[in-house]
Order: C-alpha cells, then sequence, then structure tokens
C-alpha cells in the first residue's frame, strides 16, 4: 500500500498544457516542421536578440548556482518598474508568484475568489493548500466585480484577478479595478495576474504599480514567458508590499530562478524594439484572425491579449481536423467553454495555414 496524500490533493486535476509540436508529429505521422502550434499564446517571434546573445554568455557559468536574490535582476526591476527591491518576488515563471501566494497566505480551511473562465492555475493552487475555491459567474466572459465583493466571507484571504483574462482575453477597466480596490479587506490578499499586458495599447495598460503605494494588500504577477518569449526558461516576478515579499520569500525555493533565465530577461528589459515588434506584430495578426473569422461568419470573445476564442458548431470535432492537418489550437472545455477554441495569435504564415484549414473544415 502506498502512502495516502490528504483528499484534497487526490481530487486534483493536473493542469494541461498546449499539446507540443513533436508529440503531435509522432501521434499523426506528420512532419515537425510541418506543423503550427498557436496553442499556448508564446511569442511567435522567438526571443530577443540581446537575449540570445545574454544567453550564451550565461551557459558558460552553468556549473555554478544561480544568485538567490536575484541581485542584478532584482535592480533592472527596480529601476523599470519604480519600485523598491524588496517589493520584489522572482519565480520560476509567473505561475510560480501564483503558488507562493497560496503557500503562504492560504490554509486548510480559507478561501480564495476567483472568477468563473478564469486562468486554470487559480483553482489548482488554491486546492493544492487545503483550501476551497470561490468561483464567481463571468459577466460577458469577463470578471463581475460585484459579484466578487459580495463573494467576500470570513474565511477569504485570497483574490485571483487576471487582467487581461485568459482565456477570454476580456478586459477590466482601470477606473473598475481601482474602485474594486479601494472596497477589498485591508486582510484580504488581491492578485493581479498581468501576464499580458505588454499586448496592451498605451490607453489600456496597467497603472496598478502605481496603485501598490495605496494598498498594502495587493500583489501584482507578471511575466517574461509571453511578450519577450522566455517561456521555456520559465521566469516571472511579483511586485508588492515589502512585507509581502518578505513573506512569500521565505517560502520560495532557494534557486528557483537560473542563472540563464536571469541573465535573459536583464537582457529583454533592455531591449524596447523587441516588445514593440512583438506588440505590432500581435495587433496586425489579432485583425487577421479576426477578419478570417467573420469572413466564415464565426463569432469570437474580442481580445486584449495575444490569443482569441472563436465559438464553432462542434468545437471538439473540429479541433481533432485541425490536428489531423498539423494544426494545434486550445480546446478549452475545461474552462466551462466548450464551444470555443483559444487561438494564440502567430506569424502571418501561421496564422494563414490555419484559417485556411478552418476554412476547408467549417465549409465542407
Amino acid at each position: 500500500m502506498t502512502p495516502q496524500s490528504p483528499h484534497y490533493i487526490q481530487s486534483i486535476a493536473p493542469y494541461q498544457g498546449g499539446k507540443p509540436i513533436t508529440e503531435l508529429a509522432r501521434e499523426m505521422g506528420l512532419n515537425v516542421h510541418d506543423i503550427v502550434k498557436l496553442a499556448s499564446n508564446e511569442n511567435p517571434l522567438g526571443i530577443s536578440p540581446k537575449a540570445d546573445y545574454a544567453i550564451q554568455e550565461a551557459i558558460h557559468e552553468i556549473a555554478r548556482y544561480p544568485d538567490g536574490n536575484a541581485f542584478e535582476l532584482r535592480g533592472v526591476v527596480s529601476r523599470k518598474f519604480n519600485v523598491a527591491p524588496d517589493q520584489i518576488v522572482f519565480g520560476n515563471g509567473s505561475n510560480d508568484i501564483l503558488e507562493l501566494a497560496a503557500r503562504t497566505y492560504l490554509t486548510p480551511g480559507d478561501e480564495a475568489i476567483y472568477s468563473q473562465h478564469a486562468f486554470a492555475v487559480y483553482p489548482l493552487v488554491t486546492q493544492a493548500v487545503g483550501a476551497a475555491g470561490v468561483v464567481v459567474p463571468a459577466k460577458n466572459f469577463g470578471h463581475d466585480l460585484s459579484g466578487m465583493l459580495a463573494a467576500i466571507g470570513s474565511k477569504t484571504k485570497v483574490i485571483f484577478i487576471a487582467n487581461p483574462n485568459n482565456p477570454t482575453g476580456t478586459l477590466l477597466a482601470k477606473d473598475d479595478l481601482y474602485a474594486f480596490l479601494k472596497q477589498v479587506p485591508a486582510h484580504v490578499l488581491v492578485l493581479l495576474d498581468e501576464a499580458y499586458d505588454e499586448y496592451l495599447p498605451v490607453v489600456h495598460k496597467s497603472e496598478a504599480i502605481g496603485w501598490l503605494r495605496e494598498f498594502d494588500n495587493l500583489l501584482i504577477s507578471r511575466t517574461f514567458s509571453k511578450a519577450y518569449g522566455l517561456a521555456g526558461l520559465r521566469i516571472g516576478f511579483g511586485l508588492c508590499h515589502p512585507q509581502v515579499a518578505d513573506m512569500m520569500n521565505r517560502v520560495r525555493q532557494p534557486f528557483n530562478v537560473n542563472n540563464i533565465a536571469q541573465a535573459a530577461a536583464i537582457a529583454s528589459l533592455a531591449d524596447e524594439d523587441f516588445v514593440a515588434r512583438s506588440y505590432a506584430l500581435n495587433q496586425a495578426g489579432m485583425l487577421q484572425l479576426t477578419t478570417g473569422f467573420d469572413a466564415l461568419g464565426l463569432s469570437y470573445i474580442p481580445s486584449f491579449a495575444n490569443f482569441v476564442s472563436v465559438k464553432l458548431p462542434d468545437a471538439t470535432q473540429v479541433n481533432q481536423k485541425l490536428l489531423q492537418k498539423g494544426v494545434i489550437v486550445r480546446p478549452i472545455a475545461n474552462y466551462e467553454m466548450p464551444e470555443y477554441l483559444r487561438v494564440s495569435v502567430g506569424l502571418f504564415s501561421e496564422n494563414a495555414k490555419f484559417l485556411e484549414v478552418l476554412t476547408e473544415i467549417v465549409r465542407a
């Protein structure tokens, strides 16, 4: 008989990522180079040339442990975002920040609030520590802030909010979000997940970092996996009150961010041209995809991120046919959206192949 884990661990449904290209190639007997992956919201441009160079240099120090406190990167992030060094927590991807927050502020019997159709990791990290998730029904596929306020009870310790939201791409207005924070009790941590902020136009850019001076219970998570293209290196960070950062750093693994990731992140933050090109490509690609959906008479959820969710008559069947043709997108039935497929914005040629295959399927 094997050791028994707690019941709340046994009932966890593991996170399912986008299907790897090599896995599809094996399953369907396809050439790896003929497969288009638009499933995981990765940057189709790859990484910054500056990050590429920094990675090559950092490889020479791979035999040494990384700086557990990320001193150099901490200074760069501090200056870039105008926060104090002791307000920063680094993670093995922003996913690590979500988990650290749960481990630090949730215990069995506590409650965490998150929206219907919100990022799947919120319930995972909540359940993993034995806390209970409180799901607030979505409003037009986005967060219902009034409903979330109403859901706060004596057991509430954490509220998760993604802005823009994944997988719907919806965006909360800054004024509404600020008003929400004003009403949340000070003892409840609000984790504002801004993984896709770099894809927002200037008018919609988050101002939440400036709010840290006012809200001691605000934690903002950011990632290098999306616009910066470092998904494979796993690096993200949280910005918060120094005391919150101190508590999270106490449970953080000592060397959770490797030295290559740190070097690449430093270089990425110095390459604003690359981020600008990534933003421009995303804007053009989003227009390409949505114009294609319009031509096919398909409805979709207007998105502020680097993906868009499109509604299909039989999403499961369409997804299978796409896979057979070497196109990987993301089914989102596990987000209670069985009629939708989430499509990441790719290169022009990748978007074109997807639309060509989709057109064949829909019009067959």
